[in-house]
């Protein structure tokens, strides 16, 4: 791991906020930490280019609005959101607003480490977006009517329960084409396969 690599971890709880420094450090990362996106915004414009770990849940602005305004200022860090149980409709919304991945709390070790190498990764080579878009159109073609109907209740952020309410099915059964979807998309989290999703979904946008 090269020393150099730099996360902006944002947060507002002391606690995640040292525990993850600590575990990032301890994995060969440079780390600045920030208890407010208020804080974390009156330095970006000046701070060095690295990955950004964004808390969604915070006082004064949320992650989404910190998002927003890195936007607005021209600030294209790569974003980790981190997000609490029963946020998933906002990690939604920062993932169609560009975020690489979404983490819920409590976090593994291997997921934050795998998302935010990701991020970095990033920052090391250009997209072929135009590829990028024919490849997530071939997996999304390959899922069932049903698997595909299981998949547009998670992009607007329906937890399975809802989802098997609105189908007509079980939420066991919601488990498994959710499953079975997850493994024809090669993905191994849902952020994964959500952005397959909004890239075919991006590309689809300008031809209607």
């Amino acid at each position: 791991m090269s020393s150099d690599k730099l996360v902006h971890i944002v947060d507002d709880d002391d606690a995640v906020r040292r525990s993850v420094a600590f575990m990032l450090k301890y994995a060969g990362y440079n780390v600045k930490y920030y208890s407010s996106g208020v804080s974390f915004l009156k330095d970006v414009k000046h701070a060095e280019r690295g990955c950004v770990l964004l808390d969604v849940r915070m006082p004064e602005m949320d992650g989404l609005q910190v998002q927003q305004e890195m936007a607005n200022i021209g600030i294209d860090m790569p974003i980790v959101i981190l997000t609490g149980h029963g946020d998933v409709a906002l990690a939604v919304k920062a993932l169609r607003a560009g975020a690489v991945n979404f983490i819920e709390k409590p976090y593994e070790k291997d997921v934050l480490l795998y998302a935010i190498e990701e991020a970095h990764a990033r920052l090391d080579r250009s997209h072929d977006k135009d590829l990028k878009a024919i490849e997530a159109q071939i997996r999304l073609a390959s899922l069932t009517g049903r698997e595909r109907d299981v998949l547009d209740g998670l992009i607007v952020g329906n937890p399975n329960k809802t989802i098997a309410f609105d189908l007509g099915i079980s939420p066991r059964t919601v488990e498994i084409y959710r499953a079975n979807m997850m493994e024809k998309l090669r993905v191994r989290s849902l952020s994964e396969a959500l952005r397959i999703a909004f890239i075919a979904e991006d590309a689809d946008g300008p031809k209607a």
